[in-house]
């Protein structure tokens, strides 16, 4: 019984010792990565269905878009501090895991949807929660299930240019939009891909009128009645590019359509 007892506390010794040794070796690779200005530390989950899409929808309001390409299986919500009060919908970023035994060297670039508001998402953390299927590709080929079943996972992450190739920017108009009220959210912004703020311009005027941010990527405006076509100018939050794009919205726009303009900004 005691030679069994001191294999036993030997086993678990080496056990335990292998452990501290992973970790230090993943905080250590995440020490030198970060030390790069470029890449930042954060954590990473995942949600849905194992190899799905994410969530349905989402809280930036592109509803089915995340159930299609060019933005299906990129889906990724993130903690307020990323989110910014939807502000930072549409921002692109590349996040990577760096347990060298399960995560591929590869990272995977995510199109903000979606805020996680609670949990692991609390606190002034800077998390991502991605789809099942956008989390997985961080593994080497064979792992996905493996690294899913990790739970959270230390990452390093930055800002990276959104691209959409073959696609201009559009415009939805949200249900509910009159002559009076025009509610627009923006879709397929290369580049920034976020939002800072928003104006348009009746055809009959050389004055922009400002909008106002409602929630998510969603853009208002109340007046009116407004007279159509409309253009419309968009400031990027994150480095002030502006956009204008003339006539995009047409004499008879209806609510719940989708207009696509003949611009987009450069993704470089």
């Amino acid at each position: 019984m005691q030679h069994h007892g001191l294999g036993y506390s030997s086993c678990f010794f080496s056990v335990c010792f292998l452990v501290v040794l992973e970790c230090l070796v993943v905080s250590a690779q995440v020490k030198n990565l970060v030390s790069d200005p470029h890449w930042l530390p954060a954590t990473a989950t995942w949600y849905g269905s194992p190899d799905g899409d994410g969530s349905d929808g989402g809280a930036c309001g592109y509803g089915s878009l995340v159930d299609v390409k060019p933005l299906r299986a990129r889906v990724g919500a993130v903690s307020p501090v990323l989110f910014k009060n939807g502000e930072g919908c549409g921002a692109c970023y590349k996040v990577k895991c760096l347990d060298n035994s399960i995560c591929s060297r590869r990272a995977v670039t995510i199109i903000v949807t979606d805020e996680c508001p609670g949990g692991y998402c609390s606190n002034g953390r800077t998390h991502f929660d991605l789809s099942g299927a956008a989390f997985g590709r961080m593994a080497i080929n064979g792992e996905n299930s493996q690294l899913r079943d990790r739970g959270e996972l230390p990452v390093v992450y930055r800002r990276t240019p959104c691209k959409y190739p073959g696609k201009n920017i559009a415009f939805h108009v949200n249900e509910g939009s009159t002559d009076f009220w025009l509610s627009l959210l923006v879709e397929f912004e290369d580049g920034d891909g976020d939002v800072g703020s928003m104006h348009i311009r009746e055809v009959s005027s050389s004055e922009w009128l400002e909008m106002n941010h409602i929630w998510g990527a969603t853009w208002a405006i109340t007046g009116g009645p407004l007279e159509g076509p409309l253009s419309v100018k968009l400031t990027t939050l994150s480095t002030g590019k502006i956009l204008s794009a003339r006539d995009v919205i047409p004499r008879n726009w209806t609510p719940k359509a989708t207009y696509t303009s003949r611009l987009n900004f450069s993704p470089q």
